[in-house]
């Protein structure tokens, strides 16, 4: 691998990517950036001090003074917002709906996008989101575009809140809150979710994660050789 080996990883809410990432960084000792954790910790910055997740001029005037930095510790990635460890508080049904609110808002991804590519300038990465091999890193080395149903989607999250403890509510609501998230990604007018011309699609509805990730292992011998 070269010094900034790159792998976009692009897909719809709910679709496995994070836990697919952590497996190939963990695999291939490189750095797994979860690009959704910023668009997260930016909304749940914005709930904090008033600001309504869709107000783009209050948002675009936040990101001159928004910190945030992120560190991984045993592999993990931590965030963080104004130097608090914010990792855990931004894994909510409310801050993933203001995270796709905020995501639409031009100087916000401007932002993000910025702190991504840095990361990207100095390490082998692996990243997640909705526009990182159309846009954060339309030359990154593979890209792979994942991707599962409505109903798959919402019952996977169902089954993670619940094995954290958290409240969960009915997969209905969740199918719902994910078909809004998609509409929003796919629909907004800069950097939206869409396959990248050369990413290669994964359906995983009916694979397990371990059949995913030794699919793209095979994927990455061939952009080895």
């Amino acid at each position: 691998m070269n010094r900034n080996f790159a792998i976009a990883l692009d897909g719809p809410a709910g679709a496995g990517k994070s836990s697919v990432a952590k497996r190939i960084a963990h695999d291939l000792d490189i750095v797994y950036l979860d690009t959704g954790s910023m668009y997260r910790t930016v909304a749940l910055n914005a709930i904090r001090v008033g600001i309504d997740t869709k107000d783009a001029d209050r948002l675009s005037a936040l990101m001159q003074s928004i910190q945030i930095d992120i560190t991984h510790v045993n592999g993990e990635q931590r965030i963080f917002l104004d130097g608090v460890d914010v990792s855990d508080e931004i894994r909510t049904p409310e801050i993933s709906l203001g995270a796709s609110n905020v995501a639409v808002v031009p100087a916000v991804r401007i932002k993000m996008v910025e702190l991504q590519r840095a990361i990207a300038k100095k390490e082998k990465v692996i990243m997640d989101g909705r526009d990182i091999g159309t846009y954060v890193l339309p030359d990154a080395d593979l890209k792979i575009y994942l991707t599962a149903s409505v109903e798959e989607r919402a019952r996977r999250r169902f089954m993670e809140m619940k094995e954290k403890g958290m409240e969960t509510p009915p997969v209905e609501e969740i199918m719902a809150d994910i078909s809004y998230r998609d509409h929003n990604d796919s629909s907004r007018d800069f950097a939206p979710l869409r396959r990248a011309d050369d990413a290669i699609e994964i359906d995983s509805t009916s694979m397990t994660l371990d059949e995913v990730v030794a699919k793209i292992n095979l994927l990455l011998e061939g952009v080895a050789q």
